[in-house]
């Protein structure tokens, strides 16, 4: 499925679930194409615990080998209410995961 979908689906950006083992490894990642963008969802919106700087830093460092830096991006991998209830997190958890990601892309990318 990869060959098609990161290849050849007509979008600017994939926005990429890599939060938990299921997710896989990030080989498949070598059939982006060269014009999109590809989003990390490596900071979960399923779980209060927030996730070790360093753990997140060197998942960006390996699908680095896969993708250029300058077209990998970081998100939460879903929104904080992805179903109707919600997920188990605070307003409070909610802002320090938001806060982490920014922490992250500073230190990466130096934004």
């Amino acid at each position: 499925m990869a060959p098609y979908v990161f290849a050849q689906e007509n979008v600017d950006a994939l926005y990429l679930e890599y939060d938990d083992e299921r997710s896989g490894g990030f080989e498949p990642l070598t059939q982006v194409s060269p014009d999109k963008k590809v989003v990390l969802g490596l900071i979960t919106t399923k779980s209060p615990t927030l996730e070790d700087k360093g753990s997140v830093i060197r998942r960006i460092r390996e699908a680095e080998q896969y993708v250029p830096l300058d077209r990998l991006y970081l998100s939460p991998q879903c929104g904080f209410a992805s179903c109707e209830i919600g997920n188990k997190l605070t307003e409070d958890e909610q802002w320090a995961k938001l806060a982490l990601v920014k922490e992250i892309a500073e230190e990466v990318w130096g934004c």
